[in-house]
């Protein structure tokens, strides 16, 4: 399973996001992402594109090892989290 730290950057900057246009609430953070916890509030119901596992499964299987496609996600989320000046506790590690 992909390792999130539940920082919430991912949810907060969905404009750019194709599946997730009619989620966004005008200002790239989805409708749906709880500020006091980090969470969604659709969790369980999400959409395919905010399951990282799904994803793979669905769409990226046949491009990526399950390995390389979590270090690419990696890649995104820690550069979002510098971008936001988030605390680097939050940085996603990808074990050897």
């Amino acid at each position: 399973m992909f390792p999130c730290t539940s920082c919430g950057l991912c949810c907060q900057n969905i404009s750019t996001v194709d599946e997730l246009k009619e989620f966004d609430s005008g200002n790239g953070v989805c409708l749906y992402f709880n500020e006091t916890d980090n969470t969604c509030k659709i969790y369980e119901t999400r959409p395919s594109i905010c399951r990282v596992d799904e994803m793979y499964q669905v769409r990226y299987i046949d491009f990526f090892s399950k390995k390389d496609f979590y270090i690419e996600n990696a890649k995104v989320c820690n550069q979002l989290q510098l971008k936001n000046k988030l605390s680097s506790s939050f940085n996603i590690i990808i074990g050897e």
